[in-house]
């Protein structure tokens, strides 16, 4: 239901000269985090960073807002990917609500329907949560302070949703909980940079 490590890393490599930006580095930062933290839980820590590594896929197609989302989800399922597509799904919804999603509404009626419905068909487990928290915590230079990122999002779109906020807080403490150790230190926010492999 999910690549291979070797497989989702030529995912990634190949995908990044049809869009050129930092989300290559971004999700290489987000795949380091959720396999630190995933290890540490009990979690499959394979499995996490592959889903961690694709959960930006949608944005080989281009620069999209909510469309990589669907883009993402569409691609990964007809790969035959379905746990890497439900990541595409989820990674921007710690909610389950299309409404908190921060940035730029870019998706035809077809593609928000799917979103919408697919986002009410799943029932979130620690994956989908694990790649949440990471997002919100992964730059394209290496970890950062989650405050930070969410507050560097915010100044970008101009908003960020309350509730989505306080949820990726509460993500934090839960997995911190789960590991028994403070986030950043699981992840060794103060020395890991990402590079391409």
């Amino acid at each position: 239901m999910y690549p291979t490590r070797e497989e989702a890393i030529e995912l990634l490599r190949e995908a990044e000269p049809r869009n050129p930006g930092l989300w290559g580095d971004h999700s290489r930062t987000v795949a380091h985090c959720a396999e630190c933290i995933a290890a540490r839980c009990g979690m499959d820590a394979e499995k996490a960073y592959v889903l961690g590594l694709l959960h930006d896929i949608g944005r080989r197609f281009g620069k999209r807002h909510l469309g990589h989302v669907s883009d993402g989800y569409s691609y990964m399922t007809s790969l035959g990917y379905d746990d890497a597509a439900r990541i595409c799904l989820t990674h921007s919804f710690n909610q389950g609500k299309l409404e908190a999603y921060v940035g730029n509404f870019d998706t035809t009626e077809e593609e928000t329907l799917l979103i919408k419905t697919k986002l009410q068909e799943v029932q979130t487990d620690d994956y989908d949560r694990l790649i949440q928290l990471c997002d919100a915590i992964s730059g394209a230079e290496g970890v950062m302070d989650i405050i930070d990122r969410m507050s560097d999002v915010k100044r970008r779109y101009g908003d960020y949703d309350q509730e989505k906020w306080d949820a990726n807080l509460a993500l934090k403490d839960y997995f911190e909980k789960k590991m028994g150790m403070d986030l950043y230190e699981a992840v060794d926010k103060e020395h890991f940079k990402p590079c391409a492999e």
